[in-house]
């Protein structure tokens, strides 16, 4: 049942590309995102079938390079190893809608504890496969995450989508997106987006009902849409609607209760601890009669040990005031971004093509950590600092440190934290979260109490403390490893990972971006050996 709210919408879709409602009947809309939404619909074909197509609507603020650019990568890039491709384009004025075939997919954290480690395995590897494909074009998406790589348990299809944020090598083959890297948004004309995706004509092969609105429902009624053909291009069977592109999925109940909460969670921490701070913490260091000159001669002049007390309070210290930020690109979803983007690396473009490719495989590698470990999201952090404290205590602050130093950037740490072993954290975890009989996932506030580390930044870097309200992160780490119990079995697979399961982990979340596993090398991984 569609809502009067959604039917408006869908109203103002047709008045905005009039072409839409000669062609296709809009069911629904299945998403939102920030530059876009995305509406289902259905054609009829000449052979008498009813296909369905994911609607993309793109925001007339979008910029026209920029949309182009996304259409290329679909066009060039798409269609083949799981890549989503585009099927048609449509543009009036500044409205543009692709047209896509559509992908009825499962929502990744409603079977992550069902899969198997065989059905893990597949689907990292499809993922793989996607991002070589991209790779080879010279394509880098900068947003990998499950929901933005959908998969219909079903069928075993896969698609990789929403090239909305994709940035080119510098050997790609997509020319806008060189236009991209070469000018500023703002420098190019609508008029090139209309020499690159002007007006599709109408597609051959569909039938176009009558224009009028009673025609359209007629022609277009819910009981003659066939919801099963057997796995036919566009057209997964199943009633459950899926949003695509990684837009906010407004049918996916358990998703939307798991982000929202997570959501309040991180607020409700953030007041607290401000709260808390704000009572014990000295009184801040006036900056009232300070120039921004004086203040940095006199944090150039202290000592190295300083570090400021302004954090989670209201009132800014003299060495933050004095201290030149950087801007660099940070592309990407909280919780996958790789420490190169945390840290503000400033190769992330330009003449690196490695380390530029290599943010899209240090998010596949947290999607794999996911699907060893049965946790989602793994990573939750409120800010980059903390989001890269939580990284250390997984893959150590020295490690940190000395990957860092390769991007010209300094991580300096209160205390040691040695990498831990990605095995025993992975069987830990799964063992701990879940029992084999029920699959019920338990409370996992140990974890994120393992991950409590506050993070400031100073003249000198990056410095990591333990919070004063965390446990010790190796006694929580030790306790998660003696909760393994080696007599429970039957768990579809999860008892026997085998050793190169953990490798191909190790590699994907390798801290140093110009020693990251490529995709290429990712496929021919012994892990899958007997999927090629």
């Amino acid at each position: 049942m569609v809502g009067g709210d959604v039917t408006g919408e869908i109203e103002k879709l047709y008045a905005a590309v009039p072409q839409i409602r000669n062609i296709f009947y809009v069911i629904n809309k299945i998403g939102e995102g920030t530059f876009s939404s995305v509406y289902l619909a259905v054609a009829r074909l000449t052979s008498g079938e009813d296909r369905k197509f994911a609607l993309k609507h793109l925001i007339p603020t979008s910029h026209p390079t920029r949309i182009a650019a996304e259409l290329q990568c679909l066009t060039v890039a798409g269609g083949e190893d799981n890549v989503m491709g585009v099927k048609y384009c449509f543009r009036k004025n500044d409205h543009v809608v692709i047209v896509m075939p559509y992908l009825e997919h499962d929502c990744f954290v409603d079977i992550l504890h069902s899969l198997s480690f065989q059905e893990a395995k597949e689907y990292i590897f499809n993922l793989l496969k996607a991002l070589n494909r991209i790779h080879r074009f010279g394509i880098v998406h900068r947003d990998v995450k499950p929901s933005n790589f959908l998969y219909n348990r079903r069928l075993k299809q896969f698609a990789l989508v929403d090239f909305g944020l994709a940035q080119g090598t510098p050997d790609t083959q997509i020319e806008l997106l060189k236009v991209l890297q070469t000018k500023k948004q703002g420098s190019c004309s609508q008029s090139k987006l209309h020499t690159i995706s002007g007006n599709i004509p109408v597609p051959r092969g569909v039938v176009l009902p009558s224009s009028t609105k009673q025609s359209v429902k007629r022609h277009w009624s819910h009981s003659q849409i066939n919801p099963g053909n057997n796995g036919k291009e566009g057209l997964l069977g199943g009633s459950t609607q899926r949003s695509v592109f990684g837009e906010r999925n407004f049918n996916v109940h358990s998703a939307a209760i798991h982000e929202v909460s997570a959501e309040k969670n991180i607020k409700q921490a953030k007041i607290t601890e401000a709260a808390s701070r704000k009572l014990a913490a000295p009184k801040p260091v006036s900056t009232k009669n300070t120039s921004g000159g004086v203040a940095r001669k006199a944090a150039s002049a202290g000592p190295t040990t300083l570090t400021c007390n302004c954090y989670a309070r209201d009132q800014v210290c003299s060495l933050c005031l004095a201290r030149n930020r950087q801007v660099a690109p940070r592309a990407g979803t909280p919780g996958f971004r790789a420490p190169e983007v945390l840290t503000k690396c400033p190769h992330q473009t330009a003449e690196f093509v490695n380390l530029v490719a290599a943010i899209d495989m240090w998010s596949a590698g947290i999607i794999f950590l996911s699907l060893l470990s049965g946790r989602y999201h793994f990573f939750n952090a409120a800010d980059d600092m903390n989001a890269l404290a939580q990284i250390m205590t997984i893959r150590g602050s020295r490690e940190t440190a000395q990957a860092a130093k390769q991007f010209g950037k300094t991580v300096l740490c209160s205390k040691d934290l040695p990498a831990k072993d990605l095995k025993t954290l992975c069987e830990g975890l799964r063992r701990l979260c879940f029992t084999p009989t029920t699959g019920s996932e338990c409370d996992a506030q140990k974890l994120r109490a393992a991950l409590q580390l506050k993070m400031i930044e100073n003249q000198d870097g990056w410095f990591v403390e333990d919070s004063d309200a965390a446990p010790s992160s190796s006694n929580i780490f030790s306790r998660l490893t003696s909760a393994i119990d080696p007599g429970k079995s039957n768990m579809n697979g999860w008892d026997e990972v085998p050793d190169e399961a953990y490798h191909l982990l190790d590699r994907l979340l390798d801290m140093n971006p110009a020693t990251r596993i490529t995709s290429e090398e990712a496929l021919s991984h012994p892990l899958f050996k007997d999927l090629h």
